[in-house]
């Protein structure tokens, strides 16, 4: 039973796929609430509220992501704006997260360079369509690289199954959001969310179901 919210979650995800695609806006709603709803329910039942400092950070990530999803149900840009803050914030508490549990200097310095490369190309790829969103849309950048360096540096420091699945949940995320920005800003269309959906959805999921196992 304790699997159950992941479940719940998962066929959820793949109702708003199919909601988003053909354009079915009540089942988009309901789907994504409760798909939100039931990754917070899945951390906890898979023992986040008992794994100290990073599992309270990761729930607080959850919590704020889940805002950040209710926000994004609107396709006006105050909503927008609100989402993207919620995100923003989620991610600094994952960043919170993995400074709690520990990291490599070196190996998180060396992510910070290496991914530092490949968002000033995002952004050089981005930044011509953002408008009035620019600044929100770099500082978001920004935050998001530096918490996959940080959960790079924690896998450097500890190579152990909850920080490697740390880490690929921190990489989903941070593709998902790739697929928020390119439906946003550049190419919108139905395979950004046939992409992003599922890895937005599934990262919170391992997020949720790892910490535990990460934590010492």
């Amino acid at each position: 039973m304790e699997h159950l919210p992941a479940l719940i979650c998962i066929v959820c995800t793949r109702v708003l796929v199919w909601a988003e695609v053909n354009h079915q806006a009540t089942a988009r709603v309901v789907s994504k609430t409760i798909a939100a709803f039931a990754f917070i329910a899945y951390a906890i039942t898979m023992g986040a509220t008992n794994a100290g400092s990073p599992g309270l950070w990761v729930i607080g990530a959850l919590v704020l992501s889940m805002l950040g999803d209710l926000a994004l149900l609107s396709r006006e840009k105050r909503p927008f704006l609100a989402g993207i803050g919620a995100f923003l914030l989620g991610h600094v508490a994952y960043i919170g997260a993995f400074a709690s549990l520990g990291v490599d200097p070196i190996g998180t310095a060396v992510a910070a360079l290496a991914i530092a490369v490949f968002a000033s190309f995002i952004w050089r790829w981005l930044s011509p369509h953002t408008g009035e969103l620019t600044w929100a849309v770099a500082a978001y950048i920004l935050v998001i690289s530096a918490m996959v360096a940080m959960a790079i540096g924690s896998a450097v420091l500890d190579a152990s199954p909850g920080r490697i699945g740390l880490l690929i949940a921190a990489v989903g995320f941070f593709c998902s959001d790739l697929c928020v920005a390119r439906d946003r800003f550049v190419s919108p269309g139905p395979d950004n969310r046939i992409i992003g959906l599922p890895l937005y959805f599934g990262s919170q999921l391992v997020f949720g179901g790892t910490v535990a196992m990460a934590a010492p």
